[in-house]
C-alpha cells in the first residue's frame, strides 16, 4: 500500500530529515514523501516552521539541480529555486536516504502551471475565444512547452531515480483560482468558467485542424457565449445537465461538441511522451480531480499510456469518494496504480474520523494507496489522525 504525504522542501530543511522520518514513518504510520519538485508561488501559514510561519515561495521554479546537458537550445527552460542554492538539494538528501529513512521517494511535479514561465513565453500560453492569454497556463498543444515538461520529467527521473513521479497539471487548466488576486463581479457559474478556460490560441487550432476539428466554429461559439454571459445581470445556466453530462452537455453546438470531443488528444499524448522519455524504473502517475475531462483528461488514455494515477478527493462524503474510485478503477482497468488524495485541512476535516471514512471507503472501492495533503501546512497534531487513517485500512 502506497502511503504518503505533500511536502515541500523547506519544511524538510526546517524540522530535518530525522524528525520528517520520525514524523511519517513513525508517527503517522506512512512509507512514502511526495516531495514538491517543481512548483509556483504561494502564500503558506507554516505552522511546525520554528521561524517561518509565513512563506511565499518563488514563482514557477524547481526544487532540483537541472542537468544542463539535458537543456541546451531548449526554448522552454527551468529555473532552480534559490531554496536549493542557499539550503540544499532535498531531492538529492531523501533519494539517497531512502536505505536509512525507509522511506520511498515521488515527486510532485507541477507541470504546465507556471505563471513564471507563461509570462516570459506568452506565445505559448491557452488562450480563451477573444484571443486573450492565460499565462498561469502553458499550452499541452505548444511543442516548446511539451519540450520543456517531457524534458523536466526526463531529468528528474534519469538523474534522482525516484520510486513514482506525479504529473500535477500536465492538463488545461481552468480560469478560476489559477492566479493572484483575481476580480469576478459577473459570479461566475461552473459553465461559465469551462467556457472561459477553453483555449483557442494558435498551437491548438493548428493541431484541431489538422485533425479536421471546425475549431474556427467551435471558437465562435464560445465567443458568443462568453460575450452572452458578460452581458446578464446575474449568472444563469445554459446548459442544466453540465458537468454531469460531460462533452454531451454541448451535443446542441456540433462545433464545439466536435472541438472538446478533440481536446483531449494534446493531454493524452502529452502524458504518453512524458512516459516514454522517463527512467523506466520510476512510475509515472498524473494527479486528477473528479471530472478530468474539463481539463482535457481521458482517463481511460491515461491510463493506456502511463502507469496510474492519483484521484484527489476532498471534500467529499466517504460514500462520493467510493464512487470515484470504483469509476477511476473502472476507467483505468485493474492492473494500474490508483491513488487517492486528501486533504488534512480544518474544517474540511474536524477530526480523526471522517479522514478514516474517507480513506477506508476509497480503499475498501480499490486505491492502492493514500496521499494526505500537506506535511508543512497541519499541525503536528493531525499527523494522529493520519495515523488513525492509516489504522483503519490496516485492520
Amino acid at each position: 500500500m502506497h502511503l504518503s504525504m505533500w511536502t515541500y522542501p523547506w519544511d524538510v530543511q526546517d524540522q530535518g530529515l530525522a524528525a520528517l522520518t520520525a514524523d511519517l514513518s513513525g508517527r503517522a504510520g506512512l512509507n512514502t514523501v511526495s516531495l514538491a519538485t517543481s512548483y509556483h508561488a504561494g502564500r503558506f501559514l507554516q505552522p511546525r516552521s520554528p521561524a517561518q510561519k509565513a512563506y511565499f515561495p518563488e514563482d514557477g521554479t524547481v526544487y532540483f539541480r537541472p542537468d544542463e546537458t539535458l537543456w541546451q537550445g531548449k526554448a522552454i527552460r527551468p529555473l532552480m529555486a534559490r531554496n536549493v542554492a542557499e539550503r540544499g538539494d532535498m531531492l538529492d538528501a531523501l533519494t539517497k536516504a531512502r536505505a536509512e529513512t525507509g522511506l520511498k521517494v515521488s515527486c510532485w511535479t507541477v507541470c504546465l502551471h507556471n505563471t513564471r514561465l507563461g509570462m516570459l513565453h506568452p506565445e505559448h500560453v491557452t488562450r480563451n475565444a477573444f484571443g486573450n492569454a492565460n499565462h498561469y497556463n502553458l499550452c499541452p498543444s505548444s511543442p516548446a512547452a511539451r519540450d520543456y515538461v517531457v524534458t523536466l520529467v526526463r531529468d528528474i527521473t534519469t538523474n534522482y531515480k525516484p520510486d513514482m513521479l506525479e504529473l500535477e497539471s500536465p492538463n488545461f487548466m481552468g480560469f478560476a483560482h489559477e492566479y493572484h488576486h483575481e476580480k469576478d463581479g459577473v459570479g461566475l457559474n461552473a459553465e461559465d468558467d469551462f467556457l472561459l478556460s477553453l483555449c483557442f490560441c494558435d498551437h491548438c487550432t493548428a493541431r484541431a485542424q489538422k485533425a479536421g476539428v471546425p475549431v474556427e466554429g467551435a471558437r465562435r461559439t464560445v465567443a458568443r457565449f462568453i460575450a452572452e454571459l458578460c452581458e446578464r445581470a446575474v449568472p444563469e445556466r445554459q446548459f442544466p445537465d453540465f458537468p454531469d453530462a460531460g462533452i454531451d452537455a454541448f451535443r446542441d453546438h456540433p462545433d464545439l461538441h466536435a472541438f472538446l470531443s478533440w481536446r483531449s488528444e494534446p493531454v493524452t499524448s502529452l502524458i504518453g511522451e512524458i512516459k516514454a522519455a522517463a527512467d523506466p524504473a520510476t512510475r509515472i502517475v498524473l494527479i486528477d480531480l473528479k471530472d478530468g475531462w474539463l481539463g482535457g483528461v481521458d482517463l481511460a488514455a491515461v491510463g493506456r499510456l502511463c502507469d496510474g494515477a492519483i484521484l484527489c478527493c476532498y471534500d467529499m462524503t466517504p460514500e462520493a469518494v467510493g464512487d470515484v474510485i470504483r469509476t477511476g478503477r473502472a476507467l483505468l482497468g485493474p492492473d494500474r496504480f490508483l491513488g487517492l488524495g486528501l486533504r488534512v485541512f480544518y474544517p474540511e476535516v474536524d477530526g480523526p474520523d471522517i479522514l478514516a471514512a474517507r480513506t477506508k471507503s476509497a480503499v475498501d472501492a480499490g486505491a492502492d494507496g493514500v496521499n494526505f495533503y500537506n506535511y508543512g501546512l497541519i499541525p503536528a497534531k493531525r499527523l494522529d489522525w493520519v495515523r488513525e487513517a492509516v489504522a483503519a485500512i490496516s485492520r
